[in-house]
């Protein structure tokens, strides 16, 4: 079989021959169908590196059918249609677990290619649990790569007043108001500071969650500190920004902090939840998805997201 791979080099992705995997008693096999490269892990944390990757990290969202399955595992038959978090390959390997939401059953009426934005919506749901949002807040996404977009879309549902995303790239922003923003931003045409001020009255949004990986997310974290109202509330989503977030006591006195997550309900359930938003459109992952490549094209689809950021937001790999 084959599977993505990323020997020593930047943006050194391959496909790479290996023997079919075979499992365990406990473990099930899945045939892949679709899998979705997550921009800022994928790119950010292992395309850009010069040394290389090991392929079992290449990659986290997976769709596709149960092949094979262990003779002590009872949960999970073969032809069954799930989502797994794994690697690029055309077959993966996985352990049920109970809580860890891992693999996920998909249902009947959603697609293989919507459920691999399940393992980033089940994050966005966690993270917008842990957010503090309040009805009637005035919310804004910093960013709206597919973390931000997903973040966008499910905080729908916690009934704010009105959210406002920002993103520097034309693309995003119109994609940003058909899925449900209530004003979109372009930062590389106005301040978004002053906008977000100039929105809220002078006093700045009750929330903002800075959702830009990256290099933008050094000035992206400055911005969130300048547009969060007194007594509101900062959340940090974004990773791997290449260097130290500055944060400024002035600013951030009487301001909230959060970092991620800060929920402990099980992740199973929270995924059954976002699983359900997808299934009832609260999150349009069809909508979200720009473009598809053949598992032969694997690195142009890293390349063009890599190159070209403004064209893209889903990226799939399609393996059948």
């Amino acid at each position: 079989m084959l599977q993505v791979t990323k020997p020593e080099g930047f943006g050194n992705i391959q496909l790479e021959e290996v023997p079919m995997p075979e499992i365990n008693a406990r473990q099930i096999r899945v045939e892949t169908d679709t899998t979705l490269i997550s921009r800022g892990s994928e790119l950010f944390r292992r395309y850009i590196r010069e040394e290389a990757v090991p392929p079992s990290i290449m990659g986290y969202s997976l769709t596709g059918i149960v092949d094979a399955v262990g003779a002590e595992v009872t949960g999970y038959q073969v032809g069954e249609r799930v989502m797994v978090v794994a690697p690029h390959a055309q077959y993966v390997v996985a352990e049920p677990n109970a809580t860890d939401g891992r693999i996920v059953r998909l249902f009947d009426d959603v697609s293989f290619e919507a459920g691999t934005f399940l393992p980033l919506a089940t994050s966005a749901v966690a993270w917008s649990d842990s957010s503090g949002v309040k009805v009637g807040d005035t919310v804004v996404v910093l960013g709206q790569g597919l973390v931000g977009s997903l973040m966008m879309q499910v905080l729908r549902g916690y009934t704010p007043d009105r959210i406002i995303t920002v993103d520097a790239l034309p693309l995003r922003c119109e994609l940003s108001t058909q899925l449900g923003a209530d004003v979109s931003i372009n930062a590389d045409e106005i301040d978004p500071v002053e906008e977000v001020r100039r929105l809220t009255d002078g006093k700045g949004a009750d929330l903002v969650i800075d959702c830009v990986g990256g290099y933008a997310g050094v000035k992206s974290f400055e911005q969130a500190q300048d547009m969060t109202r007194q007594f509101g509330t900062i959340q940090l989503i974004a990773l791997y920004q290449q260097a130290p977030l500055p944060l400024h006591s002035s600013k951030m006195m009487s301001k909230r902090l959060v970092a991620g997550i800060l929920t402990d309900e099980p992740r199973s359930e929270i995924a059954a939840r976002a699983l359900e938003k997808i299934q009832n459109g609260e999150i349009r992952a069809s909508a979200m998805t720009t473009h598809r490549f053949h598992y032969t094209e694997s690195k142009a689809a890293f390349d063009l997201l890599w190159n070209t950021p403004g064209d893209t937001l889903g990226v799939l790999i399609k393996w059948q």
